[in-house]
């Protein structure tokens, strides 16, 4: 942590700006820009492991991101102060995490930084998932999704594979062929609503790259990414999407990926 922004603030809230501007931010053998601020309880060699999982042609086009991992992140306006600045709390308390929220956003001079709150991700899958799905929207934002990518995806869409990535990709994909209605048909096809297909299939590439990622930095079991509002995709469709997300960018050195089925006894 930076001394300046350091000395008797252990209790005070900081302007994300001054954050940056007085912490060293580190470039990972990949590319991308970090840095760990405030009583944030990251091991340095978790956090590096966590931010070298991304493979370098994807760390290319986030050039103009840099990541801050910091205790709590949270506006003014919940701060009670008025405004909407980013603030960021050097340590945790119980009434700021109830205000905070697990990332901000915020321009800087020459870079976009991205304040995640890591005391709110209170283990190293909660955190490194929530920097990968950042990585992941970030990347489709500069790079768009590939043909593949979108062929297979919206190939499963029309076959009605079961359960999705995401809220945002499950509601996007019922939308782009009229939800739970029958969908009306011309010369024997569905019509589709582009835009919402085009939601679809910027969400579940993006859903695909984070999860991707975290196999990469982490082993998991699949059903730990199971929520409430929405079923799961399928295990045999997702493989199919992460797969081709793994050739399209290869793992870093020291990083492997592996897709490991278990059957039921």
């Amino acid at each position: 942590m930076a001394e300046g922004v350091q000395d008797g603030l252990a209790n005070s809230l900081i302007k994300a700006s001054q954050v940056a501007r007085e912490t060293t931010v580190q470039r990972a053998p990949n590319g991308i820009a970090y840095a760990a601020f405030g009583d944030n309880l990251l091991a340095d060699n978790d956090l590096q492991r966590i931010v070298q999982a991304v493979p370098t042609a994807i760390a290319a086009a986030l050039s103009r991101k840099a990541y801050y991992f910091v205790p709590l992140a949270l506006s003014e306006r919940r701060a009670g102060e008025g405004g909407d600045a980013t603030l960021i709390a050097p340590a945790y308390t119980t009434e700021l995490g109830d205000q905070a929220i697990c990332h901000r956003n915020v321009p800087l001079d020459n870079a976009e930084g991205v304040f995640i709150s890591t005391r709110l991700l209170n283990d190293r899958f909660a955190l490194a998932f929530e920097f990968f799905i950042n990585v992941g929207h970030a990347f489709v934002e500069v790079a768009g999704v590939p043909d593949s990518f979108q062929q297979m995806a919206w190939s499963q869409a029309l076959s009605d594979v079961r359960g999705e990535t995401s809220h945002d990709a499950w509601e996007a994909r019922h939308l782009s062929l009229a939800g739970d209605r029958q969908p009306t048909r011309a010369e024997g096809k569905p019509i589709v609503d582009e835009r919402a297909k085009n939601n679809f299939l910027d969400s579940a590439f993006s859903d695909a790259v984070a999860i991707y990622l975290l196999s990469l930095a982490i082993d998991f079991d699949y059903t730990e990414l199971r929520e409430r509002e929405y079923p799961l995709l399928a295990p045999q469709p997702l493989a199919d999407r992460l797969k081709q997300v793994a050739k399209l960018f290869p793992p870093n050195p020291g990083y492997e990926f592996a897709i490991k089925y278990r059957r039921r006894a």
